[in-house]
């Protein structure tokens, strides 16, 4: 009868810090040096942030127009002019939320697939 031995050493501290920084030599890159990490964190940004200073300058354009309405009835005595600023402001403010949903799903739909597959790539390593 044959006989099986296996004998298991697992490397030492030192040993993975030296595999990890030779590791790093050989660990492909995007083209613009940066790491998935820092790429996937990059195109998250990309999304919210776009689509959150979009609605954010349409809402405060339409509270500064609704506003200059209000002036316009209140201290200058110019209704007709102050209800059509005022109603025109409306317009921007109301649009805010929906330009920044559509803006959102548009972003999603553009980098999601990357964002998807750099995750996909930093969980399984």
């Amino acid at each position: 009868m044959e006989k099986f031995e296996y004998t298991y050493s697992a490397p030492t501290e030192e040993e993975k810090k030296k595999i990890e920084s030779i590791r790093r030599q050989y660990v492909e890159e995007s083209p613009s040096g940066e790491s998935k990490v820092e790429r996937i964190k990059a195109l998250d940004g990309k999304v919210k942030n776009t689509a959150t200073i979009v609605s954010l300058v349409l809402g405060v354009a339409g509270c500064l127009l609704f506003g200059l309405g209000l002036t316009m009835i209140l201290e200058w005595s110019i209704w007709l002019w102050g209800i059509v600023c005022m109603a025109v402001g409306c317009l921007p403010m109301i649009a805010a939320y929906p330009v920044h949903h559509a803006l959102i799903k548009s972003g999603k739909k553009k980098y999601g697939e990357e964002i998807v597959r750099l995750a996909e790539e930093l969980l399984h390593d």
